[in-house]
């Protein structure tokens, strides 16, 4: 038996770090290691949260590959309660052998108002993954889509963990500002990549990234209506679909009728065994609701057991409960 110990990652304001003390359990639970995973609870060492847990041996080079995609713990050290007669604890560094496809910069470097906070974007698209059938499948086999892409942080996300990924916007100028900042970012960090911009007749304008690196990228980027993501992304099929639906929608009417719209096109995109994961503001649109919705429009089936009726959390004053719905697609 091996006992770990995961450090909850720092937080820019008190307001993260209870996001990230609230879902970092879930996180591990919900990832390949957490049916190993025994005997899991928070502890302080220090003036820092750690999670402790319990695995059967200790972690080899993919389990801790794994530990290091997580997106709400930073460190990972085996715990000793004594070593050679001598009281602990000690920790022994983990290294988990992780390396981002992409600078993380390109997901932390731009700011925009409305932004989601990154590592809450990356826990996204890792419950996505782990949902799916594709679990066990490397980031870099794998196609993200987000079908309101916004200012592309789901994108940025995606492609910093080595997928490839593609976003639907309906305001122009958000889908442009994202192609620029991604080209300049690019060519700043030493980057190689082909950039190729269509205007789709009747749809919309489509902005193409080919990204060198060990593992070749795609990136596209689509104005248009998200209920055209097909025609918008010429063949693109995800095995993930991943978003942050709009907040300051004070009435379940509007929020309704854009998932009832969409998920049906969305869904149909999805890869045998995908799975969708999304966010939204449910301090008036309870869970139950969502789940009802989600299920009546399309062939999705939601998870509502434990812990994916536990990712509910608060963010400010206004959106006091946002939570996270995860359903798949096929068997």
């Amino acid at each position: 038996m091996a006992t770990v110990i995961a450090q909850i990652a720092p937080q820019r304001s008190t307001q993260y770090s209870a996001l990230a003390s609230t879902l970092a359990p879930h996180e591990l639970l919900l990832s390949p290691l957490g049916r190993a995973i025994s005997d899991l609870r928070p502890i302080r060492l220090g003036d820092q949260e750690y999670l402790r847990f319990d695995l059967p041996a200790p972690p080899d080079d993919r389990a801790r590959r794994e530990l290091g995609l997580l997106a709400f713990t930073s460190a990972f050290f085996l715990f000793y309660e004594e070593l050679g007669g001598q009281s602990g604890p000690f920790l022994q560094p983990l290294a988990t052998h992780t390396a981002p496809a992409l600078p993380v910069e390109l997901l932390m470097a731009r700011r925009y108002r409305g932004k989601t906070n990154e590592l809450f974007t990356l826990f996204l698209c890792n419950v996505a993954r782990f949902s799916s059938v594709h679990a066990g499948q490397p980031w870099n086999s794998l196609r993200v889509f987000d079908p309101l892409a916004g200012g592309g942080t789901t994108l940025f996300a995606g492609l910093v963990l080595g997928a490839d990924v593609a976003g639907v916007e309906n305001q122009r100028g958000d889908v442009e500002s994202t192609a620029t900042f991604l080209s300049e970012f690019l060519r700043e960090q030493g980057v190689r990549f082909d950039l190729k911009e269509e205007r789709l007749r009747k749809l919309g304008h489509r902005w193409a990234f080919t990204i060198a690196g060990a593992s070749p990228q795609r990136c596209l980027l689509a104005h248009g209506d998200a209920v055209q993501s097909a025609e918008l992304l010429g063949g693109f099929r995800p095995h993930l679909i991943v978003a942050d639906l709009p907040y300051g929608i004070q009435h379940q009417g509007p929020l309704g009728e854009l998932l009832t719209a969409g998920l049906p096109a969305w869904a149909g995109l999805l890869a045998e065994g995908g799975a969708l994961a999304f966010s939204w503001d449910a301090t008036r649109f309870p869970r139950a609701d969502m789940i009802a919705l989600v299920e009546s429009v399309s062939p999705l089936r939601v998870r509502n057991d434990p812990p994916y009726d536990r990712l509910g959390h608060r963010v400010d004053r206004v959106i006091k409960q946002r939570d996270v719905l995860v359903a798949r697609a096929g068997a």
